[in-house]
Protein backbone atom coordinates (compact mmCIF):
# COMPACT_ATOMS: atom_id res chain seq x y z
CA UNK A 1 0.00 0.00 0.00
CA UNK A 2 1.43 3.33 -0.45
CA UNK A 3 1.38 6.66 0.85
CA UNK A 4 2.47 7.96 3.50
CA UNK A 5 3.02 6.64 7.67
CA UNK A 6 3.15 10.01 10.01
CA UNK A 7 4.72 9.15 13.29
CA UNK A 8 5.40 10.68 16.34
CA UNK A 9 7.30 8.97 19.63
CA UNK A 10 7.56 10.38 23.12
CA UNK A 11 10.61 8.81 24.87
CA UNK A 12 12.49 8.42 28.33
CA UNK A 13 15.01 11.00 26.81
CA UNK A 14 16.97 11.28 23.97
CA UNK A 15 19.29 8.88 22.90
CA UNK A 16 17.86 5.69 21.36
CA UNK A 17 21.15 3.79 21.17
CA UNK A 18 21.35 3.80 24.20
CA UNK A 19 20.00 3.59 27.31
CA UNK A 20 16.72 5.81 26.03
CA UNK A 21 13.13 3.52 25.08
CA UNK A 22 10.23 4.95 23.28
CA UNK A 23 7.56 5.34 25.64
CA UNK A 24 4.26 6.23 23.31
CA UNK A 25 3.91 5.76 19.53
CA UNK A 26 1.22 6.90 17.42
CA UNK A 27 0.89 6.28 13.47
CA UNK A 28 -1.52 8.06 11.41
CA UNK A 29 -1.61 6.55 7.85
CA UNK A 30 -1.83 9.08 5.14
CA UNK A 31 -3.08 8.20 1.45
CA UNK A 32 -0.70 10.27 -1.38
CA UNK A 33 -2.87 13.25 -1.39
CA UNK A 34 -2.60 13.94 2.38
CA UNK A 35 -5.95 12.29 3.30
CA UNK A 36 -5.84 10.77 6.85
CA UNK A 37 -7.05 6.70 6.02
CA UNK A 38 -6.36 5.20 9.83
CA UNK A 39 -4.82 5.98 13.24
CA UNK A 40 -3.25 3.63 15.94
CA UNK A 41 -0.96 4.45 18.79
CA UNK A 42 -0.01 3.10 22.42
CA UNK A 43 2.28 3.75 24.97
CA UNK A 44 5.02 1.67 25.30
CA UNK A 45 6.36 -0.08 28.88
CA UNK A 46 10.12 0.82 28.40
CA UNK A 47 11.23 -1.38 31.04
CA UNK A 48 13.44 1.68 32.81
CA UNK A 49 11.77 5.11 34.46
CA UNK A 50 10.26 7.35 32.12
CA UNK A 51 12.96 10.17 31.93
CA UNK A 52 11.61 13.47 31.61
CA UNK A 53 8.16 13.15 32.80
CA UNK A 54 7.33 16.89 32.71
CA UNK A 55 7.63 17.34 29.71
CA UNK A 56 5.84 14.15 28.12
CA UNK A 57 3.22 13.83 30.74
CA UNK A 58 3.24 10.27 30.35
CA UNK A 59 2.31 7.75 33.86
CA UNK A 60 4.47 4.97 35.12
CA UNK A 61 0.76 3.81 36.58
CA UNK A 62 -0.40 3.79 33.17
CA UNK A 63 2.87 2.23 31.21
CA UNK A 64 3.14 -0.33 33.38
CA UNK A 65 -0.48 -1.74 31.83
CA UNK A 66 1.13 -1.14 28.47
CA UNK A 67 2.74 -3.32 26.00
CA UNK A 68 6.83 -3.85 25.51
CA UNK A 69 7.75 -2.43 21.69
CA UNK A 70 8.54 -6.46 21.17
CA UNK A 71 4.94 -7.17 21.97
CA UNK A 72 4.12 -4.47 18.94
CA UNK A 73 6.66 -4.96 16.89
CA UNK A 74 4.60 -6.63 14.24
CA UNK A 75 1.58 -4.55 14.58
CA UNK A 76 3.95 -1.16 13.82
CA UNK A 77 5.70 -3.17 10.83
CA UNK A 78 2.50 -3.72 9.19
CA UNK A 79 1.52 -0.27 9.84
CA UNK A 80 4.68 1.61 8.17
CA UNK A 81 5.45 -1.34 5.88
CA UNK A 82 4.95 0.21 1.85
CA UNK A 83 4.99 3.76 3.11
CA UNK A 84 7.23 7.02 3.54
CA UNK A 85 8.57 7.32 6.91
CA UNK A 86 6.77 10.90 8.27
CA UNK A 87 7.87 12.93 11.02
CA UNK A 88 8.00 16.49 12.36
CA UNK A 89 12.30 16.45 12.89
CA UNK A 90 12.15 13.02 11.28
CA UNK A 91 15.73 11.87 12.32
CA UNK A 92 14.65 11.84 16.09
CA UNK A 93 11.47 9.49 15.60
CA UNK A 94 13.14 7.28 12.99
CA UNK A 95 16.05 6.48 15.06
CA UNK A 96 14.09 5.55 17.81
CA UNK A 97 11.65 3.31 16.06
CA UNK A 98 14.86 1.92 13.87
CA UNK A 99 16.59 1.17 17.38
CA UNK A 100 13.43 -0.51 18.68
CA UNK A 101 13.15 -3.15 16.16
CA UNK A 102 17.01 -3.79 16.08
CA UNK A 103 16.48 -4.38 19.64
CA UNK A 104 13.74 -7.19 19.16
CA UNK A 105 16.52 -8.62 16.62
CA UNK A 106 15.28 -7.31 13.36
CA UNK A 107 16.58 -5.03 10.76
CA UNK A 108 14.02 -2.60 9.20
CA UNK A 109 14.53 -0.10 6.14
CA UNK A 110 13.79 2.76 7.89
CA UNK A 111 16.70 4.76 6.48
CA UNK A 112 17.12 8.26 5.76
CA UNK A 113 16.09 7.79 1.92
CA UNK A 114 12.68 6.42 3.14
CA UNK A 115 12.03 9.22 5.06
CA UNK A 116 10.63 12.56 4.81
CA UNK A 117 10.37 15.34 7.20
CA UNK A 118 7.20 17.94 7.59
CA UNK A 119 10.11 20.17 9.89
CA UNK A 120 12.14 20.37 6.49
CA UNK A 121 9.86 20.51 3.97
CA UNK A 122 8.02 23.37 6.01
CA UNK A 123 10.79 25.60 5.98
CA UNK A 124 11.59 24.86 2.14
CA UNK A 125 8.00 25.51 1.21
CA UNK A 126 7.35 28.38 4.27
CA UNK A 127 10.71 29.70 5.01
CA UNK A 128 9.26 32.04 7.46
CA UNK A 129 7.60 30.05 9.50
CA UNK A 130 8.59 28.74 12.65
CA UNK A 131 9.97 25.04 12.76
CA UNK A 132 8.72 23.71 16.00
CA UNK A 133 6.03 21.70 15.33
CA UNK A 134 3.33 23.72 17.73
CA UNK A 135 4.94 26.88 15.88
CA UNK A 136 4.02 25.55 12.30
CA UNK A 137 0.90 24.63 13.58
CA UNK A 138 -0.06 28.08 14.69
CA UNK A 139 1.04 29.72 11.65
CA UNK A 140 -1.20 27.08 9.23
CA UNK A 141 -4.01 27.02 11.73
CA UNK A 142 -3.80 23.41 12.36
CA UNK A 143 -4.81 22.26 15.98
CA UNK A 144 -2.83 20.84 18.08
CA UNK A 145 -4.33 19.29 20.88
CA UNK A 146 -2.13 18.03 23.25
CA UNK A 147 1.56 18.53 22.64
CA UNK A 148 3.79 15.71 23.77
CA UNK A 149 1.05 13.49 23.32
CA UNK A 150 1.59 11.15 20.57
CA UNK A 151 -1.18 10.63 18.24
CA UNK A 152 -2.13 14.73 19.02
CA UNK A 153 1.41 15.23 17.63
CA UNK A 154 1.12 12.65 14.55
CA UNK A 155 -2.44 14.26 13.47
CA UNK A 156 -0.51 17.75 13.66
CA UNK A 157 2.05 16.73 11.96
CA UNK A 158 -0.59 15.04 9.19
CA UNK A 159 -2.32 17.84 9.11
CA UNK A 160 0.73 19.88 7.58
CA UNK A 161 2.11 16.94 5.78
CA UNK A 162 -1.46 17.64 3.70
CA UNK A 163 -0.96 21.61 3.45
CA UNK A 164 2.58 20.34 2.22
CA UNK A 165 1.39 18.46 -0.27
CA UNK A 166 -0.88 21.10 -1.93
CA UNK A 167 1.34 23.69 -1.93
CA UNK A 168 3.50 21.57 -4.22
CA UNK A 169 5.98 19.56 -2.29
CA UNK A 170 6.29 17.07 -4.58
CA UNK A 171 8.09 19.60 -6.96
CA UNK A 172 9.54 21.99 -4.44
CA UNK A 173 11.77 19.14 -2.10
CA UNK A 174 13.71 17.62 -4.83
CA UNK A 175 13.49 13.44 -4.85
CA UNK A 176 10.18 13.82 -2.81
CA UNK A 177 9.13 11.09 -5.34
CA UNK A 178 11.82 8.96 -5.27
CA UNK A 179 12.08 8.70 -1.68
CA UNK A 180 7.93 7.73 -1.96
CA UNK A 181 9.01 4.79 -4.77
CA UNK A 182 12.08 3.43 -2.65
CA UNK A 183 9.71 3.17 0.87
CA UNK A 184 6.90 1.74 -1.39
CA UNK A 185 9.38 -1.17 -2.98
CA UNK A 186 11.68 -2.02 -0.38
CA UNK A 187 10.94 -5.26 1.34
CA UNK A 188 10.60 -5.66 5.01
CA UNK A 189 11.24 -8.47 6.94
CA UNK A 190 7.91 -10.28 7.84
CA UNK A 191 7.49 -10.15 11.69
CA UNK A 192 4.87 -12.05 13.60
CA UNK A 193 2.18 -10.10 15.09
CA UNK A 194 1.33 -10.65 18.89
CA UNK A 195 -2.50 -9.18 19.03
CA UNK A 196 -1.15 -7.00 22.13
CA UNK A 197 -3.73 -4.11 22.78
CA UNK A 198 -3.45 -0.86 22.34
CA UNK A 199 -3.05 1.06 26.02
CA UNK A 200 -3.99 4.74 26.11
CA UNK A 201 -2.93 7.42 28.73
CA UNK A 202 -5.47 7.13 31.92
CA UNK A 203 -5.91 3.64 31.87
CA UNK A 204 -4.71 3.39 35.51
CA UNK A 205 -8.04 5.52 37.00
CA UNK A 206 -9.29 2.57 34.75
CA UNK A 207 -7.60 -0.39 36.09
CA UNK A 208 -6.49 0.50 38.90
CA UNK A 209 -9.25 -0.11 41.34
CA UNK A 210 -8.73 0.33 45.59
CA UNK A 211 -6.79 -2.77 46.75
CA UNK A 212 -10.16 -2.89 49.60
CA UNK A 213 -12.24 -3.17 46.13
CA UNK A 214 -10.46 -6.57 45.71
CA UNK A 215 -10.93 -8.22 48.55
CA UNK A 216 -13.14 -10.57 49.85
CA UNK A 217 -16.21 -9.32 52.06
CA UNK A 218 -14.53 -11.22 55.15
CA UNK A 219 -12.93 -14.23 56.57
CA UNK A 220 -13.69 -16.20 59.18
CA UNK A 221 -10.61 -16.88 61.26
CA UNK A 222 -9.25 -13.99 63.63
CA UNK A 223 -5.95 -12.41 62.37
CA UNK A 224 -3.16 -13.08 64.56
CA UNK A 225 -0.47 -10.82 65.69
CA UNK A 226 2.02 -11.21 63.75
CA UNK A 227 -0.39 -10.53 60.55
CA UNK A 228 -1.92 -7.90 61.71
CA UNK A 229 1.65 -6.22 62.49
CA UNK A 230 3.05 -7.53 59.14
CA UNK A 231 0.15 -5.55 57.43
CA UNK A 232 0.02 -2.24 59.39
CA UNK A 233 3.97 -2.17 58.56
CA UNK A 234 3.38 -2.32 55.20
CA UNK A 235 -0.03 0.41 55.05
CA UNK A 236 2.58 2.83 57.34
CA UNK A 237 5.69 2.06 54.21
CA UNK A 238 2.82 3.02 51.83
CA UNK A 239 2.01 6.05 53.18
CA UNK A 240 5.52 7.00 53.59
CA UNK A 241 4.74 10.07 50.80
CA UNK A 242 1.05 10.07 51.50
CA UNK A 243 0.13 8.61 48.83
CA UNK A 244 -0.66 4.84 47.73
CA UNK A 245 1.04 3.74 44.37
CA UNK A 246 -0.46 1.29 41.84
CA UNK A 247 2.45 -0.62 42.75
CA UNK A 248 1.69 -0.21 46.53
CA UNK A 249 -2.19 -0.97 45.81
CA UNK A 250 -0.86 -4.51 44.41
CA UNK A 251 1.41 -5.36 47.61
CA UNK A 252 -1.15 -4.58 49.70
CA UNK A 253 -4.45 -6.76 47.89
CA UNK A 254 -1.70 -9.54 47.32
CA UNK A 255 -1.11 -9.30 51.26
CA UNK A 256 -4.22 -9.68 51.97
CA UNK A 257 -5.61 -12.08 49.20
CA UNK A 258 -2.26 -14.46 50.39
CA UNK A 259 -3.38 -14.42 54.08
CA UNK A 260 -7.36 -14.13 53.68
CA UNK A 261 -7.84 -10.40 55.00
CA UNK A 262 -10.94 -9.42 54.16
CA UNK A 263 -12.05 -5.83 53.42
CA UNK A 264 -14.06 -5.35 56.99
CA UNK A 265 -10.87 -6.86 59.00
CA UNK A 266 -8.70 -4.44 56.47
CA UNK A 267 -10.63 -2.12 57.16
CA UNK A 268 -10.71 -2.13 61.25
CA UNK A 269 -6.94 -2.58 61.19
CA UNK A 270 -7.11 0.72 59.43
CA UNK A 271 -9.11 2.20 61.83
CA UNK A 272 -6.46 0.77 64.66
CA UNK A 273 -3.73 2.41 62.60
CA UNK A 274 -5.53 5.58 62.45
CA UNK A 275 -5.79 5.36 66.07
CA UNK A 276 -1.91 5.57 66.46
CA UNK A 277 -1.32 8.46 64.18
CA UNK A 278 -4.31 10.06 66.10
CA UNK A 279 -2.05 9.70 69.51
CA UNK A 280 1.06 10.95 67.83
CA UNK A 281 -1.13 14.08 66.37
CA UNK A 282 -1.98 14.73 70.28
CA UNK A 283 1.01 14.14 71.72
CA UNK A 284 2.20 17.56 72.14
CA UNK A 285 -1.64 18.13 73.39
CA UNK A 286 -2.60 20.45 70.34
CA UNK A 287 -4.09 19.47 66.68
CA UNK A 288 -3.02 22.25 64.31
CA UNK A 289 -5.17 22.73 60.99
CA UNK A 290 -2.10 20.64 59.10
CA UNK A 291 -2.37 17.80 61.14
CA UNK A 292 -5.88 17.29 60.63
CA UNK A 293 -5.68 17.75 56.97
CA UNK A 294 -3.15 15.04 57.12
CA UNK A 295 -4.95 12.70 59.30
CA UNK A 296 -8.14 13.29 56.88
CA UNK A 297 -6.02 12.58 53.70
CA UNK A 298 -4.51 9.62 55.38
CA UNK A 299 -7.86 8.29 56.09
CA UNK A 300 -9.61 8.61 52.89
CA UNK A 301 -6.37 6.93 51.54
CA UNK A 302 -7.73 3.75 53.84
CA UNK A 303 -11.01 4.11 52.67
CA UNK A 304 -12.29 5.39 56.11
CA UNK A 305 -14.77 8.01 56.05
CA UNK A 306 -14.17 11.20 57.31
CA UNK A 307 -16.92 11.10 60.02
CA UNK A 308 -15.28 8.16 61.04
CA UNK A 309 -11.95 9.80 60.78
CA UNK A 310 -12.76 12.30 62.64
CA UNK A 311 -14.24 10.40 65.42
CA UNK A 312 -11.39 8.52 65.66
CA UNK A 313 -9.43 11.80 65.75
CA UNK A 314 -11.18 13.44 68.62
CA UNK A 315 -11.15 10.50 70.88
CA UNK A 316 -7.36 9.30 70.33
CA UNK A 317 -7.16 7.28 74.04
CA UNK A 318 -10.00 5.40 73.26
CA UNK A 319 -9.27 1.60 74.50
CA UNK A 320 -11.26 -1.67 73.93
CA UNK A 321 -12.49 -3.58 71.07
CA UNK A 322 -14.60 -3.00 67.69
CA UNK A 323 -16.81 -5.38 67.06
CA UNK A 324 -16.99 -5.89 63.23
CA UNK A 325 -19.59 -8.49 61.99
CA UNK A 326 -19.83 -9.90 65.44
CA UNK A 327 -15.97 -10.47 65.38
CA UNK A 328 -13.77 -8.61 68.09
CA UNK A 329 -10.65 -6.74 66.70
CA UNK A 330 -7.85 -5.51 69.74
CA UNK A 331 -7.54 -2.01 69.47
CA UNK A 332 -4.94 -0.52 71.79
CA UNK A 333 -4.46 3.11 71.95
CA UNK A 334 -2.40 2.76 68.52
CA UNK A 335 1.12 1.60 70.31
CA UNK A 336 0.98 -1.59 67.83
CA UNK A 337 -0.16 0.12 65.24
CA UNK A 338 2.99 2.54 65.71
CA UNK A 339 4.97 0.79 66.99
CA UNK A 340 6.62 -0.26 63.62
CA UNK A 341 6.20 2.81 61.74
CA UNK A 342 9.23 3.33 59.82
CA UNK A 343 11.98 5.74 59.93
CA UNK A 344 14.95 7.22 58.83
CA UNK A 345 18.08 7.52 60.54
CA UNK A 346 21.76 8.95 60.41
CA UNK A 347 23.63 6.91 58.14
CA UNK A 348 20.76 5.24 56.26
CA UNK A 349 21.46 4.36 52.69
CA UNK A 350 19.05 6.14 50.25
CA UNK A 351 18.71 5.45 46.85
CA UNK A 352 17.84 7.88 43.77
CA UNK A 353 16.30 7.11 40.26
CA UNK A 354 14.74 8.82 37.38
CA UNK A 355 14.60 12.15 36.00
CA UNK A 356 13.37 14.84 38.97
CA UNK A 357 11.91 17.84 38.92
CA UNK A 358 14.79 19.41 41.60
CA UNK A 359 18.64 17.95 40.10
CA UNK A 360 19.32 14.65 41.42
CA UNK A 361 22.83 16.57 43.20
CA UNK A 362 20.30 18.82 44.94
CA UNK A 363 18.68 15.75 46.70
CA UNK A 364 22.14 14.21 47.66
CA UNK A 365 23.23 17.07 49.09
CA UNK A 366 19.95 17.64 51.38
CA UNK A 367 20.18 14.22 52.09
CA UNK A 368 23.46 14.09 53.30
CA UNK A 369 22.57 17.22 55.44
CA UNK A 370 20.00 15.28 57.02
CA UNK A 371 22.88 12.50 57.95
CA UNK A 372 21.54 10.09 55.35
CA UNK A 373 24.01 8.77 52.99
CA UNK A 374 23.17 8.68 49.18
CA UNK A 375 24.07 5.07 47.56
CA UNK A 376 24.30 4.55 43.74
CA UNK A 377 22.74 1.21 43.77
CA UNK A 378 20.05 -0.86 45.18
CA UNK A 379 21.26 -3.45 47.96
CA UNK A 380 19.43 -5.10 51.10
CA UNK A 381 21.30 -2.44 53.09
CA UNK A 382 19.42 0.21 51.27
CA UNK A 383 16.81 1.93 53.42
CA UNK A 384 14.97 3.99 50.86
CA UNK A 385 14.44 4.53 47.89
CA UNK A 386 13.67 8.14 46.02
CA UNK A 387 11.66 7.73 42.50
CA UNK A 388 10.91 10.48 40.09
CA UNK A 389 7.88 8.10 39.76
CA UNK A 390 6.57 5.86 42.79
CA UNK A 391 5.32 3.20 39.91
CA UNK A 392 8.68 3.79 37.76
CA UNK A 393 9.77 0.49 36.25
CA UNK A 394 13.51 1.42 36.94
CA UNK A 395 15.76 -1.46 37.59
CA UNK A 396 16.28 0.20 40.70
CA UNK A 397 12.71 0.49 41.66
CA UNK A 398 12.22 -3.03 40.53
CA UNK A 399 15.21 -4.40 43.14
CA UNK A 400 13.77 -2.47 45.85
CA UNK A 401 10.33 -3.96 45.41
CA UNK A 402 11.82 -7.31 45.28
CA UNK A 403 13.75 -6.63 48.87
CA UNK A 404 10.79 -5.14 50.57
CA UNK A 405 12.08 -1.14 50.22
CA UNK A 406 10.35 1.46 50.13
CA UNK A 407 9.71 3.71 46.82
CA UNK A 408 8.69 7.40 47.47
CA UNK A 409 8.50 10.15 45.59
CA UNK A 410 10.60 13.39 45.46
CA UNK A 411 7.43 15.08 47.48
CA UNK A 412 7.55 12.18 49.52
CA UNK A 413 10.95 11.81 50.31
CA UNK A 414 11.06 16.10 51.58
CA UNK A 415 8.20 15.12 53.88
CA UNK A 416 10.39 12.52 55.52
CA UNK A 417 13.45 15.09 55.77
CA UNK A 418 11.26 17.41 57.25
CA UNK A 419 10.42 14.31 59.76
CA UNK A 420 14.17 13.66 60.37
CA UNK A 421 14.93 17.59 61.12
CA UNK A 422 11.90 17.83 63.43
CA UNK A 423 13.28 14.79 65.39
CA UNK A 424 16.56 15.51 65.49
CA UNK A 425 15.32 18.77 66.88
CA UNK A 426 13.07 17.76 69.65
CA UNK A 427 16.07 14.91 70.56
CA UNK A 428 18.50 17.84 70.79
CA UNK A 429 16.11 19.61 72.87
CA UNK A 430 15.71 16.30 75.11
CA UNK A 431 19.46 16.12 75.12
CA UNK A 432 19.69 19.93 76.58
Amino acid sequence: MTGYAVVDVETTGLFPGGHDRIAEIAIVQVDSDGQIEDTWATLVNPGRDLGPQQIHGINASDTRHAPTFNDIAGMVAELLRGRTFVAHNAQFDRRFVWHAFAATGYDVPLIAPTTLCTMRTGAQLFPTAPRSLAGACFHHGVTLDSAHEALSDARAAAELLRIYLAGGARHAVPGWDDVVELAATTPWPLIPATGATPVRRGVATERDTHFLARLAAARTLPITTWEKEEYLELVDRALLDRHISAREHDQLAEFCVQLKIGREEAGALHREYLSGLAAVAWADGVLDPAEVADFLAVAGMLGVTVADARQILESPMLTGSETTSGRAVTVDNGSSAMSSRFTLNPGDLVVFTGSMDEPRDVWERRAGAAGLVPHPAVTKKVRLVVAADPDSMSGKARKAESYGIPVVSEIGFARILDDVARSTAVGARTAG
